[in-house]
């Protein structure tokens, strides 16, 4: 999902490495927070894919910085990273759901629509999981485990609801 955030980021303006992790936080803190050591390795990839460049400005004060700017073949990327299907890995699946949904403005309503699709489709898929599981009479459940299961399933669905009401919009 680094790439994603990465190609959002800069859909609008160049930045440098600082500045694209400034914005990570500021953006997606509440799903992630990516290090620089993360950042970095991702910069590269992108850009021996072509799909950012960079540029090194000196500035007034005589500090090299290097500018990052997303191609044409780089808004290609993001789109296709947007309408990837998500990880059925319950753990991996809220942070990447709501990275996607915080960078859906990108895409055109109808890509929209195939995005709420799938997030609503895995998230239900995860509710039903958890209650098969709660209700599974030969799963021995600690009252820690059941209240934990119960409350992902009220997650599940209050992120089926939101979807469902970004769908009307």
């Amino acid at each position: 999902m680094i790439e994603l955030m990465v190609l959002y980021i800069l859909v609008n303006h160049d930045f440098t490495m600082y500045a694209i992790h400034k914005r990570i936080q500021e953006f997606f803190i509440a799903y992630t927070n990516p290090s620089f050591g993360a950042l970095k390795p991702a910069l590269v990839r992108l850009e021996k894919q072509g799909v950012i460049t960079s540029s090194k400005i000196m500035s007034e004060g005589g500090k090299l910085s290097v500018f990052y700017a997303i191609t044409k073949d780089g808004l290609k990327e993001l789109k296709r990273l947007m309408l990837l299907p998500l990880s059925k890995n319950p753990l991996q699946f809220m942070s990447d759901a709501s990275i996607k949904l915080s960078c859906i403005s990108f895409l055109e309503p109808e890509e929209r629509t195939e995005v709420y699709t799938d997030i609503k489709t895995v998230a239900l898929l995860h509710k039903l999981n958890a209650e098969k599981t709660l209700e599974d009479e030969y799963t021995p459940l600690t009252a820690f485990q059941r209240i934990v299961l119960d409350n992902s399933i009220c997650t599940y669905k209050n992120f089926v609801s939101m979807i469902e009401g970004l769908e009307k919009e």
